[in-house]
């Protein structure tokens, strides 16, 4: 009986340890099908429409990432992410604001059409969506420069433009809509320590918080970028010193404070990988530039986020916690 109660309970731990590992791998074998289905659409778009497959791509990814974190637009429910208000969708005028007939659409000066074939302008079909967007850009050209002048028309934003051309050059380079993976800053092998300082009282230049999270190490450590994503900032920062900061995908702004130096050719507007060298460790900042030696070396990392109007910081501590477990687990894997 002792024996039997043994062997059930090491086949329950056994279960239960290795349902996290299959669950993971059901997550992410489906979010793989997701984005091969995405893909579908943006290339059947593009073939219609002429504007490559990687503006509309970007598009949707803005229109997603900012749906998630604002409030008053409504959750992204689908395969795309595309939001149309109803009065741009079906006019301003048009007494009925969920109307779905191209003709009447048109005669309200609303910019929602037809994309699939079936006789109805409906805002919630994806390829209607994709489509009406599409065509709305065409309307400027479909070379890069027009592009953003008609992106520029619709947000009238110069952010949400250089957000939304920055991931057309990502996806552009790479190829696929896969760039979520992610990597520890550090190398594993050195020398470092961090805890959660985020939200901590700061002194130099007035009272504020700390808007991210301290990683110690020595002079000259490696720092490696967090992501994929577009290099929007490079240079000194009376506070952050010689800084970095890398825009990702998911409309996320990765803040590299403090550095002793970059990589070498590493300008504003480049593409980065998850694990490229970006810089070092150092300990430069509160002064004019070049200032160095007023605090322990370390790196400060930090995160932002972009809603479509403003930008605000967020803790980066439990990220870091999962990243370093993440770069970890790679690591073994390949040896």
């Amino acid at each position: 009986m002792l024996r039997f109660t043994i062997m059930s309970i090491a086949i329950i731990f056994l279960f239960i340890g290795t349902f996290p590992l299959q669950n993971a791998a059901a997550v992410q074998k489906d979010q793989a099908k997701l984005l091969e289905e995405r893909m579908i659409i943006y290339k059947n778009i593009e073939v219609i429409t002429n504007i490559p497959w990687y503006y509309i791509a970007a598009v949707d990814q803005y229109e997603r990432n900012i749906r998630k974190v604002r409030k008053d637009l409504p959750d992204p429910e689908g395969i795309l992410g595309i939001y149309f208000p109803p009065e741009k969708w079906s006019g301003p005028i048009n007494p009925n604001q969920a109307d779905t007939n191209p003709k009447s659409i048109l005669i309200f000066n609303g910019i929602g059409m037809d994309g699939n074939g079936d006789g109805k302008a409906d805002s919630n079909n994806p390829e209607d969506a994709l489509y009406t967007f599409a065509n709305y850009l065409h309307k400027y050209g479909s070379d890069e420069d027009n592009l953003e002048i008609g992106l520029w028309d619709y947000y009238k934003r110069d952010k949400a433009v250089g957000i939304i051309t920055g991931f057309a050059k990502m996806y552009k380079a790479f190829g696929t809509l896969d760039l979520y993976e992610h990597h520890f800053p550090l190398p594993l092998r050195a020398n470092y320590s961090y805890r959660d300082t985020w939200g901590d009282a700061r002194g130099w230049g007035g009272r504020r918080i700390h808007e991210g999270t301290d990683i110690f190490a020595d002079y000259g450590v490696n720092v490696f970028s967090t992501c994929y994503g577009i290099v929007e900032l490079k240079g000194w920062n009376k506070y952050g010193g010689w800084r970095i900061g890398i825009r990702d995908i998911n409309n996320t702004y990765h803040y590299f404070g403090h550095l002793n130096g970059y990589a070498k050719d590493l300008k504003i507007g480049d593409i980065v990988r998850p694990g490229q060298l970006i810089g070092s460790v150092g300990s430069s900042g509160y002064g004019p530039p070049g200032t160095s030696g007023k605090f322990p070396p370390h790196l400060h990392y930090g995160m932002y986020k972009d809603n479509g109007k403003t930008e605000w910081s967020f803790d980066p501590y439990p990220h870091l916690k999962l990243w370093e477990r993440q770069t970890r687990q790679k690591a073994r894997a390949r040896n």
